[in-house]
């Protein structure tokens, strides 16, 4: 059987433009056949990325410093809450299942609204995605801006790109030992601090970042730290282009958000084909605007050729477009060879019509009506549909009911009382069922079940009711517990049933 290998890397998307290079193909039978003793996959080529200048660079850089700026001093900021509660504006706390973020606080029986905010997010990236392209992959991924800066890192010990190479291909010495020594060590530290600032977000900030030095954090802090440590290391400083290329689904998944219509990275074939080189003072008459200089091809952090078209690899990270920009500008033609740009526009003024970008859509009609209706819903909930009380009812099964001597029926129960007011509250519990029911709280006199119920806190509290045999006739008679503040009116009611072996009782 004749095996032909295929690489991802040299896989397009799209039509190539004309003109444009194209991968060889195979011949004859067997031209794809390895041949024996030779492996079947090639070994992975390293990238050197050239350091370009411009104002997409720049973007990059702000985006960069902003994101990684967000991630890590976010833990350290405090925010006043009343009572013990953590005075961290956002932590995921674990120990009491709950979410903080400023002023909003989400309990864990309120997962829902992390769901719509996940969703909500996946629409976001949809809509951006099949409007501007991979705009995400390109600037605001973790793999890219951690690789980003984890190349700015590399350039600082060992050069630029030719010198990046030739370090490389040089023989072990002292001066090679201590660049590369030296950039591991602060890719490792990177790395470590990475680990760390994302354990803070599950813990109070100073208090686990002086126990984690002193030993005394728990072991789940160490390990998270130690895990996000390692693959920060290995994703960002040795796989890098092969997380998005082979690892990551969103390059596959982005082929049904994208059409001829979405803005992505694009070269412009109709404005460089023919391409070829260009010496100084000749005419452009006959000719494209690409000199064939590569220089798009050598800024490229994912080693592609963005001439070939749309290709899975390419990210949108628009670094070629400052490449081509500067060459642009060196012989004297208009920028914007390479740019944002769709395939009908491009197509069109190939064949001499005007170029058209059509932004309203279906399918973006479809994304904005989506992300509307599912933002409003999770909004108009967390703001207006919360109740600031929630009471959970927990019925005895075993056993399900007692008879007791004078023949009245006997249930238990466990209420759950939550405040999630930010002051304490008196709440009065209320009992909902067949006539002539009288409740009763462990540890508490008799008569109105009342229960004080700290901000943010949640009071678990034991009833029995009692409810005369007379007045049951079923097997199981439909009941409810009632929550009220009687200072706020705030008020949660929760259905639940009354059991009794019914007639047979009297």
């Amino acid at each position: 059987m004749t095996v032909v290998i295929d690489t991802l890397s040299r896989r397009t998307t799209g039509s190539s433009a004309p003109g444009a290079a194209r991968p060889a193909r195979p011949s004859a039978a067997g031209a794809g056949d390895p041949g024996p003793g030779k492996p079947l996959y090639k070994k992975r080529e390293p990238i050197y990325p050239k350091l370009v200048h411009g104002p997409w660079r720049t973007l990059k850089w702000a985006v960069l410093g902003l994101l990684l700026g967000v991630y890590y001093v976010m833990p350290w900021i405090r925010w006043e809450r009343p009572g013990d509660l953590p005075d961290q504006a956002a932590l995921v706390d674990f120990t009491t299942g709950r979410f903080y973020f400023f002023g909003l606080q989400l309990w864990a029986q309120e997962v829902y609204f992390i769901t719509g905010a996940m969703i909500a997010a996946a629409l976001v990236l949809y809509l951006v995605t099949a409007l501007f392209g991979r705009l995400w992959c390109g600037y605001a991924c973790p793999q890219t801006v951690w690789t980003d800066l984890y190349i700015a890192v590399e350039r600082l010990f060992e050069g630029d790109r030719n010198a990046r190479m030739r370090l490389d291909r040089a023989p072990l010495s002292f001066n090679k030992v201590w660049r590369k020594g030296g950039k591991h060590l602060v890719w490792i530290l990177i790395a470590l601090g990475t680990g760390g600032a994302w354990a803070l977000y599950f813990h109070d900030a100073p208090t686990l970042w002086g126990q984690f030095w002193t030993g005394e954090a728990e072991a789940t802090a160490y390990l998270s730290v130690g895990v996000l440590t390692g693959t920060t290391y290995w994703l960002a400083g040795h796989m890098r282009e092969q997380v998005c290329t082979y690892m990551c689904p969103w390059p596959r998944i982005q082929g049904a958000m994208l059409d001829q219509d979405s803005l992505q990275v694009t070269y412009r074939y109709d404005r460089g084909e023919p391409r070829g080189p260009h010496k100084k003072g000749q005419p452009w008459e006959g000719r494209g605007d690409c000199i064939d200089c590569k220089a798009c091809v050598v800024a490229c952090p994912m080693g592609i050729d963005i001439r070939n078209g749309p290709q899975l690899e390419c990210i949108n990270c628009t670094l070629c477009m400052d490449a081509c920009d500067d060459i642009m500008a060196r012989v004297g033609r208009p920028r914007g060879l390479i740019g944002f740009d769709t395939d009908a526009a491009v197509l069109a003024r190939s064949q001499g019509q005007k170029a058209v970008y059509r932004f309203v859509r279906g399918r973006t009609i479809y994304y904005a009506v989506a992300l509307t209706a599912v933002a409003g819903i999770m909004g108009w909930g967390l703001f207006f549909g919360r109740a600031a009380l929630d009471l959970s009812v927990m019925r005895d099964r075993n056993p399900t009911y007692v008879q007791l001597k004078d023949g009245s029926i006997r249930n238990g129960y466990t209420l759950r009382l939550s405040n999630k007011m930010q002051q304490a509250r008196d709440l009065v519990v209320a009992f909902e069922g067949p006539a002539g029911a009288r409740l009763q709280a462990v540890g508490m006199p008799d008569g109105p079940i009342t229960a004080t119920v700290e901000s943010a806190k949640v009071r678990t509290v034991r009833v029995f009711v009692i409810v005369p045999a007379a007045a049951l006739s079923d097997h199981s008679t439909p009941a409810a517990f009632v929550l009220k503040d009687a200072e706020s009116g705030a008020a949660d009611r929760v259905k639940t049933v009354f059991l009794s072996p019914g007639e047979s009782a009297r």
